[in-house]
């Protein structure tokens, strides 16, 4: 579209009675001033057509503030005006129209009319009110004075504007012509312009006039200041300079020098170990010669925070009162005795010597038992700060001593971090999953851990990042595993273990009783009016649905059930419930758990064994059988390496023994045997089944079955020896939790019953046997009379 253009010159022409007003967001017009204008608004581009088919006369307000949408209304505008005459406008768009407009006079909008889409206004003129005297013209010359030196001191002011202030002899006009050419506030013009009196918009633009040339004459001399320091192109160093300029000029203080003496100071209050206060002063020397802005300014300032926010010297006062702290830790926990034993005894040796190393104590167990919770109860008994870590799958040694500051991004290993969180140097640290640490080719956690829990060696504990020596004697260490087999030896050889090995039944009742049922209540919003259980139920439970060591799987059967008292509830069907023994089955379905001890053992070749697995002890049946073949011997199950050893040498036993046990030494010339450990998918190791392998294929050969509810674990030899196995406690347990009433143990783990709680060892007859005649006799029972 071609341009349009339109052109006029001002002419002396009263303003009308209703002028259209088109409002000013970021300038101001006085009168006989030029402006130029930009139009986009599809209302105020209307207004300037209609205008200029008109007298070209429009208002022009300046608007308090722009509005976040639409146009502004009469409320949003200055009162005060200026009625301009358009001069010149283009159109180059529909949408777009460029004006230059040249101010008449001002007016006061008396109010605003409708009937058009843009504002209108009736307006009443405005004229001065002027004073020639000596005091008028004074201010004149002074104004002027201070005009010229402003565009002096203003790059974007041409020279010329100062010559055509000083032509002007009115003083009204005077005053708006250097208010216009000033930058100032867009209220302090419309101040001006809303002056009448010219003597005072005369005052009133001097005062501003002064303030503008305070400002300019300061820019002037930060300039000149810096002027000298600054190298030719340093465009960035010159910004920095002028800052500091202006804040010397305020009166501010540097804020690079007060953190650096804040440090100073946390140094001096720290009261920093010798080394630590060399190396922090050396770094903070180091600190206040660099500039805020590099690189190494923020490490040195990262290393110097963490230096001084560490507990050198801080640390809590224990509670050396045993009987409360016995309290606590029978509050927390049901049994675990050895454990709290041990707590107990280490404060008593800190109230006879205070300065006494804190215990290395490794709690190991199936999960479940209380490991974890152990640590934050033994905390809450000492009155200490409780900080775990969880090791589980950390494979890298800068998460135990840290990374080295070289790197970027460095910062402290967990232990450091640790005693920064906590705020006291004698926490209890927890360990979690000490067995579940790994190693790859960013080093081995496991040995940095050497030196953290060794109290010959963590009073000298040097962090990569810190590299400086951190007492680690005061803390209280305590690591968590499910399996000491998987722990270095060196590491293993430092830490005191507390085998948490799993509860009876008869514990896991009252455990339920006093910590699960209500802590599950409050969580699914129930009181203890509207759910009961009963001890049968709690019992079916512990019975039908969750054999295991711990104590997990029966608080989340527990949850269940309490979700489903919750529904029943809400729904309006019941107000309160009581769980009983038949109401199990009804929330979380029919038992999954049933004993088969009796069924599985009354056939000749089945055994019961007892295993050790991570959870705790699991029974193991074993089944053998022979087959006509060529001699052959069949192991199925994924066993391991050292169970299949342990099969071959019993059945070699047999063989060598078999005229001593009646059995046809023919027999194993025609005939295969085959032995199989159900539960195939699950792989199975060890030697411990070895006494029941042997007894399996004595049965079977013997035509013999093995007394019912009867258990055994024992490792052989080929003459016929019963050697110690491990796990015995947890092997006894899931015994006892399985309806097993007698076991076959070796005669050296008869030591190892003093762990077994007294129910346990009532409730089960315990046989102990050397050499495998005497588990035969035992196990197998008696033979019928007139069998061959």
């Amino acid at each position: 579209m071609p341009d349009q253009q339109t052109e006029t010159s001002a002419t002396p022409e009263n303003l009308p009675e209703v002028l259209p007003i088109l409002p000013l967001f970021d300038t101001a017009l006085f009168p006989k001033m030029v402006l130029p204008l930009i139009v986009m608004q599809k209302k105020s581009i209307r207004l300037v057509d209609e205008a200029m088919q008109a007298n070209r006369i429009i208002g022009l307000q300046l608007a308090r503030k722009k509005p976040d949408s639409g146009d502004p209304g009469e409320k949003d505008l200055y009162r005060i005006g200026t009625g301009a005459m358009i001069l010149k406008m283009a159109k180059s768009h529909e949408d777009k129209a460029q004006l230059l407009v040249q101010g008449l006079e001002r007016f006061k909008a008396i109010e605003y009319l409708s009937g058009k889409p843009y504002l209108q206004a009736r307006v009443e003129r405005i004229a001065d009110i002027e004073t020639k005297d000596d005091e008028t013209e004074a201010l004149m010359k002074n104004l002027l004075g201070l005009f010229n030196r402003i565009v002096e001191l203003s790059p974007g002011l041409p020279q010329e504007i100062g010559t055509m202030a000083s032509s002007i002899n009115e003083p009204g006009t005077l005053a708006d012509m250097i208010t216009s050419s000033m930058d100032t506030l867009f209220a302090d013009k419309q101040k001006i312009l809303e002056q009448r009196n010219v003597k005072k918009r005369l005052k009133e633009v001097t005062r501003q006039a002064n303030h503008q040339l305070e400002i300019l004459e300061l820019g002037s001399k930060i300039q000149s200041q810096v002027k000298g320091d600054m190298e030719k192109g340093q465009r960035e160093y010159y910004l920095r300079q002028q800052l500091k300029a202006i804040k010397e000029e305020l009166g501010e203080t540097d804020e690079t020098q007060v953190e650096i003496e804040e440090f100073r100071t946390k140094i001096a209050a720290k009261n920093l170990p010798e080394e630590a206060r060399k190396e922090a002063e050396r770094e903070l020397d180091r600190l206040a010669r660099m500039h805020p802005s590099s690189a190494e300014y923020t490490v040195a300032s990262t290393y110097l925070d963490w230096l001084t926010t560490l507990p050198w010297h801080d640390s809590t006062k224990d509670n050396l009162n045993i009987k409360k702290a016995r309290k606590v830790l029978d509050h927390d926990h049901y049994g675990l005795e050895k454990a709290k034993k041990r707590i107990v005894e280490y404060l008593a040796v800190r109230k006879l010597k205070a300065d006494s190393k804190g215990p290395i104590l490794c709690f190991t167990g199936p999960p479940g038992t209380g490991k974890t919770s152990l640590g934050a109860s033994i905390a809450r008994a000492m009155g200490r700060k409780f900080h775990r870590i969880s090791l589980g799958g950390v494979r890298d040694e800068a998460e135990i001593r840290g990374h080295r500051r070289t790197y970027v991004g460095a910062m402290p290993g967990r232990i450091i971090q640790g005693l920064r969180r906590v705020g006291s140097n004698n926490p209890v640290f927890m360990l979690d999953e000490i067995d579940k640490v790994g190693s790859d080719f960013r080093g081995d956690p496991s040995s940095a851990l050497l030196e953290v829990l060794d109290p010959e060696q963590n009073y000298t504990f040097t962090d990569h990042y810190l590299d400086v020596p951190f007492d680690l004697t005061n803390v209280m260490f305590i690591t968590t595993a499910n399996i000491l087999d998987t722990i270095p030896p060196a590491l293993r050889d430092r830490m005191e273990v507390l085998p948490l090995l799993g509860y009876t039944e008869e514990e896991k009742i009252k455990i339920a009783n006093r910590y699960l049922i209500p802590r599950q209540r409050q969580a699914h919003g129930l009181s203890a009016n509207q759910i009961r259980f009963t001890k049968g139920a709690v019992r079916r439970l512990i019975r039908g649905y969750t054999r295991e060591a711990g104590l997990r799987n029966l608080e989340r059967e527990i949850a269940a059930i309490c979700r489903g008292a919750a529904a029943r509830i809400v729904e309006g069907k019941k107000k309160k419930v009581a769980i009983r023994v038949d109401d199990v089955a009804d929330y979380i379905g029919p038992i999954r758990l049933t004993a088969e001890t009796r069924t599985r053992t009354l056939i000749p070749g089945v055994a019961l064994g007892l295993a050790w697995t991570e959870a705790g002890g699991e029974l193991l049946f074993i089944e053998a059988t022979a087959m006509k073949g060529g001699k052959g011997l069949t192991l199925t199950g994924q066993l391991g390496d050292v169970m299949k050893e342990s099969a071959t040498t019993a059945l070699s036993f047999i063989r060598t023994n078999a005229a001593e046990l009646n059995i046809d030494e023919n027999f194993f010339k025609t005939s295969d045997i085959h032995i199989h450990v159900p539960a195939g998918a699950i792989p199975k190791d060890g030697p411990s089944a070895g006494v029941t392998m042997l007894t399996a294929l004595a049965s079977l050969l013997m035509g013999r079955p093995i007394k019912k509810d009867l258990a055994m674990t024992g490792e052989i030899t080929l003459r016929g020896q019963v050697l110690p196995v491990g796990g015995i406690k947890e092997k006894v347990l899931a015994a006892h939790r399985t309806g097993v009433r007698a076991l076959i143990l070796p005669k050296a783990n008869q030591k190892d019953l003093e762990d077994i709680p007294k129910k346990v060892r009532d409730a089960i007859e315990f046989h102990f046997a050397e050499y495998m005649r005497d588990v035969l006799k035992i196990a197998l029972t008696p033979k019928k009379p007139g069998a061959t």
